[in-house]
């Protein structure tokens, strides 16, 4: 729960910053971003005003409004696109990357082809928009299907994934998620995939439910990893798997170790939040947990020493 104090600070904060950006002009910011999937309701330019009124250096496009598949998204189509990427030009913002919905583990032929047709039209996208990475799941182990079948099709689709888009300047990242949630079997595909343009992206809060301590994680993958989802969460009853999502700082994920583990590591990328309002609409709006949230990642990243 968010106090009526710590909501007029947030909106404070958020009517005083516009100023302090037409002010300056292009200013330095923390590697912050957050991922659409948090503003499902949020039209193109209320996703930017937000982003540059909190400090916010990316934003992750994991859909816009009631289109999921951004390659069908009239504000990235023709004209709109030049017009899109002129508007984060003028706000100093970047795309961190793109969320497709493509799963490496599907084992029907038709459906696998849907799949990877998408993560291709993907990565076609993010070389217009000039992101660097668009985003694919592993996701399951098939069931009644050998282990090793399995792990194969997913290495083959990451493979052919990332041929395709290392002629569009991208690397594709595959996400810790589903039952590939720790480092082992991460290793496993990403290792066995073996391509300059195939990646990891770390949701850290899926490897820390899963039992892994930030630190150790990183150890195994930290060279693999080039982007980040983080959030914070708690068991609804105790010993339970079924969590809710909490506002950053307020749960039992330990989001800061997270970021310590990557700063002293010498990771990069941007320290992206992945609130997922789309799917859980029951958690607070994104007006108060992205402010909260920047507010939070600015603390834990000046005291982890990283720099705007």
């Amino acid at each position: 729960m968010i106090t009526r104090r710590t909501f007029i600070h947030s909106l404070t904060a958020s009517i005083a910053a516009p100023a302090i950006i037409r002010a300056t002009g292009k200013v330095k910011r923390l590697p912050i971003a957050f991922s659409t999937l948090g503003c499902p309701k949020w039209e193109w330019k209320t996703i930017l005003d937000h982003a540059a009124q909190h400090g916010f250096a990316a934003i992750e496009l994991r859909g816009l409004m009631a289109e999921m598949d951004l390659a069908k998204s009239p504000q990235f189509t023709g004209a709109k696109l030049k017009e899109s990427l002129k508007d984060l030009d003028a706000l100093g913002l970047k795309i961190s990357d793109l969320g497709a919905s493509a799963n490496m583990h599907e084992p029907d032929a038709a459906k696998r082809a849907k799949q990877m047709d998408e993560a291709k039209r993907f990565i076609e996208l993010a070389h217009q928009l000039r992101a660097p990475y668009v985003r694919v799941f592993p996701n399951q182990l098939v069931k009644g299907e050998e282990r090793k079948v399995t792990i194969d099709r997913i290495i083959a689709g990451l493979r052919e994934l990332g041929d395709h888009a290392k002629g569009a300047a991208v690397t594709v990242i595959v996400e810790s998620h589903g039952e590939f949630a720790t480092s082992p079997m991460l290793l496993e595909i990403i290792k066995g995939a073996n391509h300059p343009n195939v990646a990891f992206l770390w949701d850290a809060h899926h490897t820390c439910v899963a039992g892994e301590k930030p630190a150790d994680t990183f150890k195994q993958l930290g060279r693999y990893v080039r982007h980040t989802h983080l959030k914070d969460s708690r068991a609804l009853k105790p010993g339970e798997k079924d969590r809710r999502y909490v506002l950053t700082g307020t749960g039992e994920v330990p989001v800061k170790e997270t970021v310590k583990a990557l700063a002293a590591g010498g990771y990069k990328g941007f320290y992206c939040f992945e609130w997922e309002k789309r799917w859980h609409p029951e958690i607070e709006e994104p007006e108060i947990a992205f402010p909260h949230y920047a507010k939070v990642m600015r603390e834990y990243l000046t005291e982890a020493g990283v720099k705007a």
